[in-house]
């Protein structure tokens, strides 16, 4: 009678009966409070917790998306480099470990660049996604950087990186080391050009990348409770085995030892980008200082001692009309140099031609 449990009764249950397959997201809980909030809540209010407002950590795709005009972006293409050039294995192959990275995130490594606009106006953006190998900074993802950079040189806008990493990609070891320098020398370029670099600190922002290209920016933003540092809390308290003070190393502290320049909401985060890329990227602004009045004024006219300026070359005139004034050295004779133990003596110098001196200052009571 065996069969009649084993096969008959559970084949007549599942037709009785129908099993709903639940998904493993579809309720998230608040790593602060312990609050459960409904996956698609949470994703309608850009992974904020709207209880505690815990900024829960995003993917790349949803950066941009968030940041572009009705969120369309082109994506750039990253040039091809080599795969696991070390051969490196521990305990499972580093290829298979990029493998199933790009299955579980679509995405060809930890940096995503794209371009587009942010309230018309033209930007590239790039955002390191923490789910691939916790954005560690390898060969691709330092080329992707790179890349970003470059286009925006090419296209003279602005450049915005969104910071998610856990340093450098061990599995790479010195070749992941070299992406530090390049992508410095790519922020050189950015700066050259006289574009704005404007990073935002998300969390966690470690490492390498706190080391390199995350804290050169222009402007730095956080994101509110986000971890930014190059060695853990855990790894300084264990080092100098002393009690590190509240929030160390979070958005806020870091803010108020002066280290970042401003922590944003990330709800007001796409408004605040807007209005400082308009801010570093006014066109007029060379025409303002040439005192050209056909353009926009911030505080009026500019002014040359106390008067207005209407020649555009007034301000150069009179430092060219100088002449070439040659100084040279006044000799002092013996009697006129200072002499450190003449103060230990008491004794004063004066030139020949102050034969009155100065008074002596009154003394005190």
């Amino acid at each position: 009678m065996n069969w009649i449990n084993n096969v008959v009764r559970p084949k007549i249950r599942s037709f009785l009966t129908t099993k709903r397959e639940v998904p493993d997201n579809l309720w998230v809980k608040c790593p602060e409070t312990g609050q459960m909030v409904f996956y698609k809540d949470l994703e309608a209010n850009q992974f904020v917790v709207p209880g505690s407002n815990f900024h829960m950590r995003m993917g790349a795709p949803a950066r941009l998306q968030l940041l572009f005009d009705d969120g369309e972006y082109e994506k750039i293409a990253i040039p091809d480099v080599f795969v696991d050039p070390l051969k490196f294995r521990d305990g499972r192959r580093y290829t298979d470990r990029l493998r199933d990275a790009k299955s579980s995130t679509e995405l060809d490594d930890a940096v995503l660049i794209g371009e587009g606009r942010l309230d018309g106006q033209d930007i590239v953006a790039a955002a390191q996604d923490f789910r691939f190998m916790a954005g560690s900074l390898g060969m691709a993802a330092g080329e992707a950087v790179v890349t970003g950079m470059l286009r925006a040189v090419e296209k003279k806008t602005p450049f915005i990186l969104f910071s998610a990493s856990g340093g450098a990609r061990m599995q790479e070891g010195i070749l992941s080391l070299m992406q530090m320098p390049r992508t410095t020398i790519a922020v050189q370029r950015l700066r050259e050009a006289r574009l704005p670099y404007i990073v935002v600190l998300t969390d966690p922002t470690t490492g390498g990348v706190t080391a390199s290209y995350a804290m050169l920016g222009d402007i730095h933003i956080a994101e509110p409770g986000a971890l930014i540092c190059f060695a853990g809390p855990r790894v300084i308290q264990q080092t100098i085995r002393e009690q590190l003070p509240e929030g160390f190393q979070r958005a806020e502290f870091l803010l108020e030892h002066g280290m970042i320049d401003m922590v944003v909401h990330r709800h007001e985060m796409r408004e605040t980008l807007s209005r400082l890329c308009q801010l570093l990227m006014v066109k007029d602004g060379a025409a303002m200082v040439r005192g050209d009045t056909t353009g926009r004024r911030i505080n009026g006219s500019p002014y040359l001692n106390g008067r207005a300026v209407d020649d555009a070359n007034a301000i150069e005139a009179p430092v060219q009309a100088l002449p070439e004034i040659a100084i040279e050295p006044e000799i002092l004779g013996p009697e006129e140099r200072v002499e450190p133990s003449r103060f230990e003596r008491g004794e004063t110098t004066h030139r020949e031609d102050d034969s009155e001196g100065t008074p002596p200052l009154p003394k005190d009571g």
